[in-house]
């Protein structure tokens, strides 16, 4: 197999399993418990804290918060946010965040709450001159995503930050997708809450953290024990936060080997998709992408057939977000750049990884000459 699927989920790195072994093990005790156990285990929890601060700029470890992903991250941050402030009632986002904060947004709005969903150009990108227009007294949050799952479009998050600071209202960044892939530094941007998944940065599934900056006021969603400084209670799942904190040293070795190396494939993937195919247009491609992603247009063409029959050749790839696997509907980030249904239902994401050879790369082109011949009869 090839796999060209690495936004939806990443191969946890064998360091990473590794890392976890003995945490199902030898270390198996609660890290709440006082007794040596517990305190065995706690120590490499607040260790795994450090690597995820590390690699994301924050300034203190405390600042961090485990979850059981990157959709209760969202939860927790806007959620909380908006519970620590109740005398206001609004949030401003974007049309192409991902569902965990669209679908968030629509269940705020049937309780009483005002979102604005500020448009995009057709390149993906904001006009932040928007964003300073709809900031009110009584916004509660800014919700804007640090780069989109589906086309790899990077927002400009420092002049975002700056603007919400300016207007002293908490900014809010989905990262899940940026952190691992593209330098974060939190002490150079004033972002107050950012959320990251385990599982995008070859960690396992089922764990994920929030950034909270000190002096950012959140209330905690889920109410028991005094797991993470009471702000979200439960047992932590141990093995995944050591797997999450050895995944992000990783990352932060090979972070600039590895963007380099990895939009180099990319950017030989589209020159050749191009060669080949005069009549595809790679998405997003006018500012700053992320560099493993690429969102191309087959239009006149099923992409959902293109995929099933890439993966029957033994490659997987996808039309875009895995939470969205399955519905009828355009992709909503699509739909917000202005492409008509024909050229939405036609447009296939490839996302590479570090683990990706230019083997493969030219393998998939050979592959995709002849399933488009295929479907062009």
């Amino acid at each position: 197999m090839i796999y060209l699927d690495n936004n939806a989920t990443t191969k946890p790195h064998p360091d990473v399993l590794e890392a976890m072994l003995p945490f199902y093990t030898e270390l198996w005790g609660n890290p709440s418990s006082i007794h040596h156990f517990g305190a065995q285990v706690t120590k490499h929890v607040d260790h795994a804290r450090d690597q995820v601060a590390r690699l994301i700029g924050a300034q203190k470890s405390s600042e961090i918060i485990f979850t059981s992903g990157g959709t209760e991250a969202n939860n927790l941050a806007i959620r909380g946010t908006l519970q620590a402030n109740p005398q206001k009632r609004h949030i401003v986002t974007t049309q192409v965040e991902h569902s965990s904060v669209l679908s968030l947004c629509r269940e705020l709005e049937k309780e009483g709450f005002e979102i604005t969903t500020l448009p995009v150009q057709s390149s993906g990108a904001l006009h932040l001159e928007e964003l300073e227009k709809a900031i009110r007294s009584d916004t509660a949050l800014v919700s804007i995503m640090w780069a989109n799952n589906e086309t790899g479009v990077l927002f400009p998050i420092e002049e975002i930050a700056k603007i919400c600071e300016e207007k002293k209202v908490p900014f809010h960044s989905d990262a899940i997708q940026a952190v691992g892939k593209i330098p974060v530094d939190l002490q150079k941007t004033h972002v107050s809450l950012l959320t990251l998944a385990g599982h995008k940065l070859h960690a396992p599934k089922g764990v994920g953290a929030l950034y909270v900056r000190r002096g950012t006021q959140i209330k905690a969603q889920l109410v028991g024990g005094s797991q993470e400084r009471s702000r979200r209670a439960g047992t932590e799942n141990v093995a995944g936060i050591i797997g999450l904190g050895k995944a992000c040293e990783l990352s932060q070795k090979r972070l600039a080997q590895n963007g380099c190396q990895i939009s180099e494939l990319r950017n030989s993937f589209e020159t050749h998709l191009k060669d080949k195919f005069g009549f595809v247009q790679i998405n997003g491609k006018e500012g700053p992408r992320l560099p493993n992603t690429s969102s191309a247009s087959f239009e006149g063409l099923d992409a959902e057939t293109i995929c099933l029959l890439l993966n029957e050749e033994g490659i997987a790839v996808s039309t875009g977000s895995a939470c969205s696997a399955g519905s009828l509907d355009p992709s909503h980030v699509l739909k917000a750049m202005g492409f008509s249904q024909k050229k939405s239902k036609g447009t296939v994401r490839f996302s590479l990884s570090f683990e990706t050879t230019a083997e493969e790369i030219h393998q998939t082109i050979s592959v995709l000459e002849k399933v488009l011949r295929r479907l062009k009869k």
